[in-house]
């Protein structure tokens, strides 16, 4: 063998060496320090928009009727955010330690898309784990398919408890 070509081998060795080294430690950091959550900016469109558009999008969309003695809020009851609540409005909620979750859950048993809970067309709510590695809980029973939420039943997702409340 050469040496060039065993020169060239020592210095992409090198090279590798030094890549690994730099990924080993930007993973160590962010397991440390956590990722950075950066606040979008609101556009504002309405200056744009004619008149009666601009009229339009500024009432809000009609209300879905929910069922007399549906659940209204989601509480978290224990766990980092214990006291918080979340309206019911209809839309689906994601729960996980990714920041783009609806309740960006703080909890190392906590998976990044862990579960979600949303509205059926009856008017139940329903949870479901999204393949989480520690499991979803309801009523201390694991849950393997999406499932119904009575209200007051309480929802464990590691250390976090939330539960359905009119």
């Amino acid at each position: 063998m050469s040496e060039l070509t065993l020169t060239v081998m020592r210095l992409g060795f090198l090279a590798v060496l030094w890549l690994f080294v730099i990924v080993a430690v930007q993973v160590i950091r962010s397991d440390l320090f956590g990722t950075r959550v950066t606040q979008r900016p609101v556009a504002r469109r309405t200056e744009q928009q004619p008149p009666a558009q601009a009229r339009r999008a500024a009432q809000p969309p009609p209300r879905a009727r929910q069922r007399r003695g549906a659940p209204s809020k989601l509480v978290i009851t224990e766990g980092s955010l214990a006291g918080t609540t979340v309206a019911l409005q209809g839309q689906t909620i994601t729960l996980g330690r990714a920041h783009d979750s609806t309740i960006v859950l703080d909890d190392d048993y906590a998976s990044g898309r862990h579960a979600r809970i949303y509205p059926d067309r009856d008017g139940q709510w329903i949870v479901e784990d999204l393949g989480s590695t520690n499991g979803t809980y309801l009523d201390r029973g694991r849950l393997t398919t999406p499932v119904p939420i009575p209200p007051g039943t309480p929802i464990r997702i590691g250390k976090t408890v939330i539960e359905l409340r009119k």
